[in-house]
Parts: C-alpha cells; structure tokens; sequence
C-alpha cells in the first residue's frame, strides 16, 4: 500500500513540474513588448534622475526607449529623438566613464 502512495506522489510530484514548466513559456512569449507607451517630452533637470535605462530597439520592440527614474520613485519614458534627452544621456555616459577610471 505505501508502495502506490509513494508512485502515485511521485506522478503527481512529476505532473504538477511539467505543468509548471509549460505555463512559465506563454507569460515570457507576452512580455517582450514595449515599455513605453507614451513619452514626457518637457524638459526637467538630470539632478532629479536617479537611474536612466536605455534599450534598444529590437525584436520585442519596434522603437528605442529611454526610461528615467527620479528620486520621488517615478518612472518616466523620454522621447529619444529630444535634443534635451540626448544630452542628458551623453552627460550620463560621461558620468559613468569617469567612475569606471
């Protein structure tokens, strides 16, 4: 009698990681989307800017998107083809050369 108890908690052990699994694949398949759907396009100062991520465009997402997080925890997406965002990502460039020397 333990015997089957012990195979049947093995299958369902079994079972219920294979299904598992299979249910992790479709909810990464719908996260490669954009990020941002629309952009802040008033300039504000880079010493509010706590963390600034770039990512490229590619095959999750048609358009290169530039996302800030200011020290109140906001998060914004800037419009990467602003004159304004561009510089403040050059300065963030420089900031983090100068740090890596």
């Amino acid at each position: 009698m333990t015997s089957k108890l012990a195979v049947a908690l093995l299958a369902a052990t079994l079972l219920s990681a294979a299904l598992h699994e299979a249910s992790v694949l479709p909810r990464i398949e719908t996260e490669l989307r954009c990020l941002c759907i629309g952009t802040h396009s008033i300039p504000f100062h880079p010493k509010f800017i706590r963390e600034l991520r770039v990512i490229e465009s590619g095959p999750h997402c048609a358009n290169s998107e530039v996302i800030v997080k200011l020290d109140n925890e906001t998060s914004l997406c800037l419009d990467p083809q602003e004159n304004w965002v561009q510089k403040v990502i050059e300065s963030f460039l420089e900031i983090a050369e100068k740090k890596e020397q």
